[in-house]
């Protein structure tokens, strides 16, 4: 079966709050021991992903230097060129970008982005506020995902507040066409929330980065029926085991078939590929 990991990250040390550094050391030591080699050549990532059986990645960069990290959309850009398996998003802080919404369509017709990736909760902001509207009709002209960071997290300085997942509601009805999708789906207390947008929602969409995977179905009892909205991500490096395990754990769940591929590959196909 092939996979589409939906929620890696690019991290250099330099870049990093010394929080997360430190959460990296700790949590995956296997990377760690390698960091120099994964931070700065993308064909030693390229044969890690392959090794784990996943043929496309979506590697995210990370804006918000007061909690987590600095990692600039161009880092990204420039690591993912060449590699074809590795899709660059982009991330932009809204309290900091004169023009986010100029600056996306850059990303997207320049550089080959292909979404968007906001974090409510590490950067500071609602994000059904109007102030940011022009850029999710942006991302929507431009037919890209944006990813929203929703759940808890232990990095100081998280205001988890923001990322209550009731404020994208306002955005998915303002916005049928832009698609959502939820990292984390609610991690902590609200995974009932999130399952309910999704459902409720056509545009809305779960992904399960950062999850034990075989608690999926304690976190969200019904998820069979909901199988064409969920998204399969690893959160790599920011995990103790190899994505391959995660999978296999996944494929081992009491869930139909099509559920299955559809959380490993499917989705995130059509999200990513599908015009």
């Amino acid at each position: 079966m092939e996979i589409i990991d939906f929620h890696i990250h690019l991290v250099k040390k330099g870049l990093l709050n010394p929080t997360v550094l430190e959460f990296l050391k700790v949590n995956n030591p296997f990377f760690y021991s390698h960091f120099e080699d994964f931070s700065n050549n993308p064909p030693s990532l390229v044969n890690y992903l392959k090794s784990q059986g996943v043929k496309y990645a979506v590697v995210l960069p990370e804006y918000a230097p007061a909690t987590s990290a600095f990692i600039p959309t161009e880092l990204v850009i420039e690591y993912c060129q060449g590699e074809d398996m590795l899709i660059p998003f982009a991330s932009l802080n809204p309290n900091t970008d004169p023009e986010p919404a100029k600056k996306l369509e850059h990303y997207v017709k320049e550089c080959g982005v292909k979404g968007l990736k906001f974090l409510p909760s590490y950067q500071f902001f609602y994000p059904n506020e109007v102030a940011l509207y022009p850029t999710y009709a942006k991302a929507q002209e431009l037919n890209i995902p944006v990813i929203f960071h929703i759940g808890s997290s232990i990095f100081k300085g998280t205001r988890i507040k923001y990322c209550d997942p009731i404020y994208l509601d306002d955005i998915a009805t303002d916005f049928p066409d832009l698609k959502i999708i939820m990292a984390h789906s609610g991690r902590g207390f609200w995974y009932e929330k999130c399952f309910f947008l999704s459902r409720f929602h056509k545009n809305i969409y779960m992904d399960i980065t950062g999850l034990p995977p075989r608690n999926l179905l304690s976190y969200f009892p019904e998820l069979d029926s909901n199988g064409k909205k969920v998204i399969f991500g690893s959160d790599w490096p920011a995990m103790p085991t190899g994505i391959k395990e995660n999978v296999e754990i996944i494929k081992s769940l009491p869930l139909s078939s099509n559920t299955i591929e559809g959380i490993l590959y499917r989705n995130a196909e059509k999200i990513l590929f599908d015009g």
